[in-house]
């Protein structure tokens, strides 16, 4: 039966491959979707590690700086730095904005950070490291940027002068990186208009005029064309502390939410990408319905056209589970085909997406396992139509 299964295959190879292949597009599509949430997690595992942390420390009641809003004082980090295990802390902003080349707007991640501490690129392709306190700028490779280009963040200009890769917020979106002055500037100050504004209005405030208290106006108004806030506190622990250890004193002393590493994978992975994962889950439970009602369609359609033959077997005494296993070869070597199809168009084409895509190999394996057991539930309804043909059809 083999044979036959081989030959009948082979009578009808035609079809019998352009079925496979336009299943195999479905199975590339399911493998795509599993790599883009592989993509996601490795996107926000990236950041954690492209920040150099090992404790982040954020405004109280927030899970910020990354799944929501966080706003420190600037020199929080000094407070931090004189408690008991912190190594190193360092200020950081982070800001997702259009930034404008040209007359092209790229969205990316905007980072303030200071040179040389966490929070800035880890290694670069090209160019260097931000040397100065103003309108320096490295970008992740993604973002289309090349040294020495002039790119436009909020009011004023900045020479890009070295490149990174693989440097992504958690949504994916490249990273450019800048001075923290440049980068709480970008965030937090308003622009020129409207500190022309709220100095009128605060000049013209009843109240503030009667206390003639000299140069508060002239402080008030200072304050509002200048910022000192940054997102976050990154910290790394001296060797020896545990990263709890290190938090729990600042969490309580300082007032602070302080989140070490595990904490901050949960927040990222199993809150700020929890519908996407499972939107992603939908659509791969609908897809692999789809793909069982398309192959149970083809080995259904392919039996019905040989019921004749089946009879014939019948006939001469051939057992039916030598028939049931006929039509579940050409079901699993349908699988088969889709399969090689579906991980060869998926390889080929995840590099074009513009988001990562992450094809493990352990999610291979599950998925060939997956489509093999797909296709076999699938032919059960051709070997149930099968088995109840009549031999009498044969001489009928």
């Amino acid at each position: 039966m083999i044979s036959l299964a081989g030959r009948d295959i082979a009578h009808s190879w035609a079809k019998f491959l352009l079925t496979g292949f336009g299943l195999g597009l479905l199975i590339g599509v399911t493998l795509t979707m599993a790599g883009v949430y592989r993509g996601m997690v490795d996107d926000a595992l990236m950041l954690l590690n492209n920040s150099r942390a090992d404790l982040w420390v954020v405004q109280k009641d927030t899970q910020g700086p990354y799944a929501e809003s966080s706003s420190l004082r600037d020199d929080a980090y000094r407070s931090v730095l004189g408690m008991p295990g912190v190594a190193h802390a360092s200020s950081v902003t982070y800001l997702t904005m259009q930034v404008r080349q040209g007359g092209t707007d790229v969205r990316a991640m905007v980072v303030g950070v200071v040179p040389g501490h966490a929070g800035e690129p880890a290694y670069l392709l090209a160019g260097r490291h931000i040397t100065r306190s103003h309108y320096e700028a490295v970008a992740d490779v993604k973002t289309g940027f090349a040294v020495g280009d002039l790119i436009k963040i909020r009011r004023h200009d900045y020479t890009v002068v070295g490149l990174t890769q693989r440097m992504v917020s958690s949504g994916g979106d490249p990273m450019v990186f800048v001075p923290l002055s440049d980068g709480q500037e970008a965030q937090f100050l308003k622009d020129n208009d409207a500190i022309v504004n709220d100095r009128a209005r605060t000049a013209a405030n009843p109240a503030l005029n009667r206390l003639g208290v000299p140069g508060l106006l002239e402080a008030i108004q200072a304050s509002q064309s200048s910022n000192h806030n940054v997102n976050a506190v990154l910290v790394q622990i001296q060797p020896g502390f545990s990263p709890e250890q290190v938090a729990e004193p600042l969490r309580r002393w300082k007032h602070w939410e302080v989140f070490t590493r595990v904490q901050m994978e949960e927040i990222l992975v199993a809150k700020l990408i929890a519908t996407s994962a499972k939107q992603i889950g939908m659509f791969l439970v609908i897809l692999a319905i789809v793909s069982a009602a398309i192959v149970a369609f083809i080995i259904y359609t392919m039996t019905l056209g040989k019921l004749r033959e089946i009879a014939v077997l019948k006939l001469i005494g051939t057992r039916n589970r030598t028939i049931a296993s006929m039509i579940l070869q050409q079901a699993l070597g349908l699988g088969l085909i889709g399969f090689i199809v579906g991980k060869t168009a998926a390889t080929l084409w995840a590099p074009v997406f513009p988001k990562y895509v992450l094809l493990e190999t352990g999610d291979a394996l599950r998925g060939f396992v997956a489509v093999m057991v797909i296709c076999a539930l699938a032919s059960t309804l051709a070997i149930r139509a099968a088995l109840r043909v009549d031999p009498a059809a044969a001489i009928g």
